[in-house]
């Protein structure tokens, strides 16, 4: 275990060093240094501020490594999904600014390109390397270009189809190109599947060194043919390696194969990169790394350090958040399972995050039950919906962003066919520190478009488990959107009930009511509480509680358009083709045009990363953001249809 002490760095190698240049002038020993200080200053900062551990400290000494032997940044290294590159960030201009790590205002927890020269490519969603280092490729050979290209693939992004489609393209092209498979024999849930199988037959690179090491002893040894027998050490080399190591399978798609490679030993992967920083055609070099390597508890446990919050360093616990609130993603796994007990029909299928969506107790009392697909979102979707044409029905519990990979399969292979097939969207809205490639602002607009699918969101946890066993009842297509974090601390109802389908409610009721307030999903006690204040300033105040982003309670809204002319929606989603729109077009459809509508979601833009209460505050949708638009609208005189998005 790295012993992160508070000794004095003024004098360490991590102080000298700002960019790849000043550790090319270090020797091996001190290298190994280096990588110590690094993950000190890695797990320091994430104990504090939360961020991907185990991938990043399991990458220390291949960063340093390419780093070391490749040009970079006229060189271009391509990160796979990015939550291992914080090493690469350190020691790339950004040191200094490491303690703001996915802080509002500091550097983001993925490679940037809008960060530095030497992000060349944005990432955080998985298996996208390849294809960028392709595309790099080409344009390099179109340009005349002259630098490398490296793309880093974990063994877990590498199961998904768009690496394979990459590798069956870049294979094919013959281009210069060097893959690097960093192989921990993990993604963020152990990996699965027959790719994942194949790579961890892998014996060590030490192992099979060993191995080939005393054969050639062997055949040294033989009297007279020894030495002419030995130059037949190539061919035997490739023989062994296509044996007892994955490399046949990549040279076949046409890449030269090199490895596996021991990935803590800085000698041995600076030896082979220069060995392959020459050559010619698409080339992979297989290394062998441990996630978390160097903090024993992550060691030990590298799912639960995957991605984590701040945390005690001494012992690896968190630090308590709302210990008595129980999380919606909790809420959402105690549910399903107490579901499959009463209904045998019902599976789980996750995608490598059996944990993070909280199917890690279905697994361990239903394991023929449940089924994870690895990074494979578009094939669990229609794997789900094959299920589901046997009278199953599955649940597939997929963080919204993620959902984004799947939305073909959504369309054609479960809504088209109408089958029964359960979307429980985890993290919907503001994730917080992981920016933009992670937040889930888009599901309402991207699934409410698609015929035949029910999109529904709870205003908490204990509707969540009401919304849950009415989606497994539903028996058609069905999307469920909940928020990551604490749910609110409601009294949870002893079993789940159905609610009726397209079905709101008001939760409070204003009186005659000066204006509407209709909130979706974790809006809803913002607006709960912000009418509340309005009260206060002779602001009477009706809010709705939605449900249903599609369909729609028709009667309730347009009656409550008729009676209250003020209107806002509320909604954590982008406001084009969001909930909001979803109210306009129903007014519209039903000819009511003399009434003000104030939309409240998010803009036409992208969302950096910052705590989900910034967020909220920063686009206008928690309490305060709430009440300033009702003073605004009510200071409008006119009584015609308007939208105004914030």
């Amino acid at each position: 275990m790295v012993v992160v002490s508070n000794r004095d760095r003024s004098h360490g190698v991590l102080e000298k060093i700002n960019y790849p240049v000043d550790i090319r002038k270090l020797d091996v020993a001190e290298l190994h240094i280096l990588a110590e200080e690094i993950r000190e200053t890695i797990i320091k900062t994430v104990s504090k501020n939360g961020g991907h551990l185990a991938s990043s400290l399991g990458t220390v000494e291949l960063t340093l490594a390419i780093h070391y032997v490749f040009d970079t940044p006229r060189d271009k290294l391509i990160w796979d999904v990015g939550h291992q590159a914080y090493a690469h960030k350190i020691i790339t201009g950004r040191k200094d600014l490491f303690h703001t790590l996915r802080k509002k205002g500091g550097i983001s927890g993925f490679p940037r390109r809008e960060e530095s020269l030497y992000d060349v490519f944005n990432t955080g969603h998985s298996s996208t390397s390849i294809s960028a280092a392709s595309g790099i490729a080409e344009a390099k050979c179109l340009a005349g270009g002259d630098f490398k290209i490296i793309a880093v693939i974990g063994d877990g992004s590498i199961c998904a189809g768009m690496a394979f489609e990459a590798l069956n393209w870049a294979g094919d092209r013959d281009k210069n190109l060097i893959i690097v498979l960093n192989d921990n024999e993990m993604c963020i849930s152990p990996n699965v599947g027959a790719m994942s199988s194949y790579l961890n037959r892998v014996m060590t690179g030490q192992t099979v060194t060993k191995l080939k090491t005393e054969v050639k002893n062997f055949l040294r040894s033989i009297p007279s043919i020894g030495e002419q027998m030995f130059k037949f050490t190539k061919q035997l080399e490739e023989s062994l390696k296509g044996l007892v190591v994955p490399g046949l399978l990549f040279e076949e798609l046409g890449f030269t194969y090199v490895g596996p490679l021991e990935g803590h030993r800085l000698d041995y992967l600076i030896k082979n990169f220069k060995n392959v920083k020459d050559l010619r055609g698409p080339i992979l070099v297989h290394v062998i790394t441990r996630k978390g390597k160097g903090y024993q508890f992550a060691e030990d446990d590298p799912s639960k350090f995957h991605g984590v919050a701040p945390f005690k360093i001494e012992s690896g616990e968190a630090h308590p958040d709302n210990p008595a609130r129980l999380s919606y993603t909790k809420m959402f796994g105690k549910t399903i399972v107490k579901l499959a007990r009463e209904n045998p029909r019902i599976v789980a299928i996750t995608a490598a995050m059996s944990e993070g969506t909280g199917l890690d107790e279905f697994a361990r009392e239903y394991p023929g039950r449940f089924y994870d697909v690895g990074m494979a979102e578009q094939h669990g979707v229609t794997f789900a919906a094959g299920l589901a044409t046997e009278s199953l029905i599955p649940v597939v519990a997929i963080y919204s962003t993620f959902m984004q990979r799947a939305y073909d399969q959504i369309i054609h292979d479960v809504c088209l066919q109408k089958l029964p097939v359960v979307l429980a969207l985890d993290r919907g809205g503001f994730v917080g520190s992981d920016g933009p490639t992670h937040h889930g602002l888009f599901d309402y607009s991207y699934l409410r478009s698609i015929p035949n699918i029910i999109v529904m969101s709870p205003k908490d946890e204990n509707e969540l488990q009401h919304m849950i066993k009415t989606a497994v009842e539903c028996g058609g297509p069905v999307s469920i959107r909940y928020p990551r974090g604490s749910g609110i601390g409601v009294n949870l109802d002893d079993e789940p009930v159905c609610l009726e389908i397209g079905k709101g409610e008001v939760v409070v009721h204003g009186g005659d009511a000066d204006l509407a307030i209709i909130a979706i999903g974790s809006t809803v006690y913002p607006a709960i509480a912000a009418a509340r204040k309005l009260r206060d300033d002779g602001i009477s105040a009706r809010v709705i509680n939605a449900r249903f982003v599609k369909p729609l309670d028709e009667q309730l809204l347009c009656d409550t358009a008729k009676n209250v002319k003020k209107i806002i929606t509320v909604e954590e989603n982008v406001l084009m083709g969001g909930f909001g729109s979803a109210v306009l077009e129903l007014f519209e459809k039903r000819g009511i045009y003399d009434v003000v509508v104030r939309r409240l979601g998010i803009g036409d833009e992208f969302v950096e990363h910052a705590s989900q209460g910034e967020l909220r505050k920063m686009y206008g949708i928690d309490e305060e953001g709430i009440i300033h638009t009702a003073r605004s609208i009510m200071d409008r005189g006119a009584a015609t249809l308007s939208v105004i998005a914030s």
